[in-house]
């Protein structure tokens, strides 16, 4: 619903038949709108009059020390609103922004996660350098935190679906801000291993998190948008990290970028507290829950993972492989932002997208079909890096191939939650950034050994394949019948 300003519907002396008619129109549509508003805050008052039940999602138009005393409730309402002239627009702007303020609490988290675990990319080099670490090594402690990841992803979204968000995700970030200081005292491959391990274990719970909280907080119309924000953290921090923990590298050095880090993690913890995410209720049947028989689960999951996999891989040895190319540690980081813009606005483009087309043609197979077509052809283009020898060509390309990759995670998370609905949701995004963490454990020794050996123009083909995989598993999947299937 949008708000649209009054204005005078007389023309202007000398305006045309024409632009009368669309000022006419314009008014009319205004007028509707108001009056819909209008029926909204009417409905709601005396709902509250009648004492009646009135959902979260609507109770959250009232200020928070007016919901625990109904009657003071009525009368404010019912003096501020006589006559309606302009409340019900300040009512329903004031209930959408309240809707939204949970799931950019989850962008910040994911903004959080994505800090902690780019530092290590970011500060790799010197870091390497100092701990007498190979390349290998450096894709074993990778592959050490995609697994926790994977395994962590699963088992946070169960409990999130089952324990609750506030508790679930109190005790996830909590945990990572301690995993994430500790490497501030690696000595070693084996602490640091460790350290990262747990690291990706905490972290499991931020995209469960997220579509948990999106689905709670929104209707499924904005939902993929609600997605987007969610989610869009994780590219913001990819994309702040360089600028932020360069300069703290250059103050306090790399492990005092990890004692920051924790403390960027306890601040969120804090307001986490503070912020109001409304009661879950469903009236969804298990016949519509996810099955690992059901072909549309390892659909979901197969290109999820293979379709996003180029993010893992740009965002782990992008830095390995400028710093190849003659870049320092410093100049590391006035550059290493660009690729990640890409991934942030790639968000909220898809989002938008999927709410504009693929709702529009009722969540169907055929409109998913022909977004992920287009997806995995225009990744196919990561391959061409190594034979780029214009530099702000490669960074383009790098920048391209996580606008396309965010893609993939908005679509199949939007399939998903169509195909299987929302009462598991939490499951389903662990189960999507699970599948994926478990393809980046596969993929980063393998393009650890490839750069030991200087063979990058193998690491990035294989990259740039791996979406074509996913869509082809999409493909074979999507359309076999199952006990809940979505419009063909």
């Amino acid at each position: 619903m949008h708000t649209v300003c009054t204005k005078d519907a007389k023309s202007a002396p000398g305006q045309l038949p024409f632009a009368n008619h669309v000022s006419a129109l314009g008014d009319a549509f205004f007028n509707q709108r108001l009056a819909e508003m209008r029926r909204h805050a009417r409905a709601l008052l005396n709902h509250l009059h009648a004492g009646l039940h009135v959902s979260a999602a609507d109770l959250v138009v009232i200020p928070r020390g007016l919901r625990a005393q109904h009657p003071a409730a009525r009368r404010r309402l019912s003096g501020e609103t006589a006559g309606f002239a302009g409340e019900p627009c300040t009512l329903i702007l004031l209930h959408r922004f309240r809707n939204w303020i949970p799931a950019g609490s989850m962008m910040l988290v994911s903004l959080i996660s994505y800090i902690d675990r780019n530092t290590l990319a970011l500060l790799a080099p010197t870091m390497l350098a100092e701990l007498k670490l190979s390349n290998e090594q450096y894709g074993w402690v990778l592959s050490g935190f995609s697994v926790a990841y994977m395994i962590g992803n699963l088992l946070w979204g169960r409990w999130i679906d089952r324990f609750g968000l506030r508790w679930a995700m109190t005790a996830a970030v909590g945990f990572w801000t301690l995993a994430s200081s500790s490497h501030a005292l690696t000595l070693g491959f084996a602490s640091l291993f460790l350290a990262r391990t747990a690291l990706g274990f905490g972290e499991g719970a931020t995209f469960p998190g997220g579509l948990r909280t999106v689905v709670q907080t929104l209707p499924p119309a904005q939902r993929a948008r609600g997605v987007a924000v969610a989610y869009s953290g994780g590219a913001l921090g990819a994309l702040i990290t360089p600028i932020i923990m360069t300069r703290v590298f250059g103050l306090w050095g790399w492990r005092g970028a990890f004692w920051f880090t924790g403390l960027i993690g306890l601040l969120w913890v804090l307001l986490w507290r503070r912020i109001h995410v409304p009661a879950h209720t469903t009236t969804e049947t298990s016949a519509n829950r996810p099955s690992w028989r059901d072909p549309r689960f390892w659909a979901f999951a197969c290109s999820y993972a293979f379709g996003s996999a180029p993010l893992g891989f740009v965002l782990y040895y992008a830095p390995l492989y400028l710093k190849v190319l003659g870049k320092t540690q410093i100049e590391l980081g006035d550059i290493l932002w660009i690729p990640p813009v890409g991934w942030e606005i790639g968000y909220y483009v898809w989002g938008w997208w999927i709410d504009r087309t693929v709702a529009k043609a009722g969540f169907s197979v055929r409109s998913y079909r022909g977004l992920f077509t287009g997806l995995m052809l225009l990744s196919l283009l990561l391959g061409t890096v190594p034979f780029v020898s214009s530099f702000p060509l490669a960074m383009f390309l790098l920048f391209f191939a996580m606008f396309i990759a965010s893609g993939f995670i908005i679509g199949t998370v939007s399939y998903a939650t169509t195909a299987f609905g929302h009462r598991d949701s939490g499951f389903l995004a662990g189960l999507g950034a699970g599948s994926w963490s478990a393809l980046v454990a596969v993929l980063t020794p393998l393009a650890g050994r490839l750069f030991d050996q200087h063979n990058y123009h193998a690491a990035f083909l294989i990259s740039a394949l791996f979406p074509c995989v996913g869509w082809a598993i999409w493909m074979a999947l999507a359309n076999l019948r199952s006990t809940c299937s979505i419009p063909k």
